[in-house]
């Protein structure tokens, strides 16, 4: 395997509830981060947050928290408003990543409605989900996303770059609404997305990313970890040298056919 210039870094992983929010394997997402270090010589150190457990904003450069069922998802959002909404707003403030995944994602947004109930979220992204009649959006899923300069296939000198497809599998009864401040991850090319109907999924404030992709997401888009890895050590994407990654992009064009994407 090929060694990278940050030899001798480490990227910090705090996983939030690992033992509560990881319903569709998320933490599967947590193994390709180790993996994708551990080839280019990059430490990895993972450590957990769990109920009642205090977090640290400054201590970590990647906040992940997974999926998981509402009466979980219940007790994570108490505990998050509790011990740990400062922390994360911290982190993310000094630019260190936050990704949350369907249940994740939902708490990352200013709340989550059930009913009579309504789940305050953190605050991170300005979007609203709530739990509407109807049908669950379940199925695999395709989007394009527009990637900052520091992704691999960016141009130089282009903020913004051309753009790549994320593929996964969504399945979410909550309907996610952007705010007028938020920004979408993606524009879906097949599947559901945030609510059905926009035509967007996700959202994603400077390196905090809510996105419902399981599968989980990363395993399926390598060249995404990979983005996560740089922007989380604070070095563009060429800071970190290219893997053998043939298996790798054939589970790629799988998700992507298996969403419906022609000539994937």
């Amino acid at each position: 395997m090929a060694v990278s210039d940050l030899h001798g870094r480490a990227l910090r992983v705090c996983a939030l509830y690992p033992d509560l929010m990881n319903i569709y394997a998320d933490r599967g997402n947590l193994f390709v981060l180790q993996r994708r270090c551990e080839w280019r010589g990059i430490g990895y150190q993972l450590s957990g947050s769990g109920l009642g457990a205090p977090l640290d904003g400054g201590a970590h450069d990647i906040y992940y928290i997974g999926g998981g069922q509402d009466r979980d998802q219940l007790l994570c959002a108490e505990d998050l408003l509790s011990g740990k909404r400062e922390a994360l707003h911290e982190a993310a403030s000094r630019g260190a990543v936050v990704l949350g995944v369907c249940g994740g994602y939902q708490l990352l947004g200013e709340s989550y409605t059930l009913g009579a109930d309504r789940l305050q979220g953190v605050g991170l992204l300005d979007v609203r989900t709530i739990r509407e009649p109807g049908e669950r959006l379940i199925g695999n899923v395709a989007i394009e996303i527009t990637l900052p300069s520091t992704l691999p296939g960016a141009q130089a000198g282009d903020p913004e770059g051309r753009s790549r497809v994320l593929a996964g599998f969504e399945n979410h009864g909550g309907r996610t609404y952007l705010g007028p401040h938020a920004r979408p991850l993606g524009r879906v090319l097949k599947g559901h997305g945030n609510d059905g109907r926009s035509g967007f999924e996700g959202a994603r404030d400077g390196n905090t990313i809510g996105t419902y992709l399981h599968g989980p997401l990363l395993p399926k888009n390598a060249w995404f970890a990979d983005w996560l890895i740089a922007a989380a050590l604070g070095v563009d994407i060429d800071a970190i040298v290219p893997l053998d990654d043939a298996l790798e992009q054939a589970a790629h064009r799988s998700a992507r056919r298996a969403a419906g994407l022609a000539g994937a």
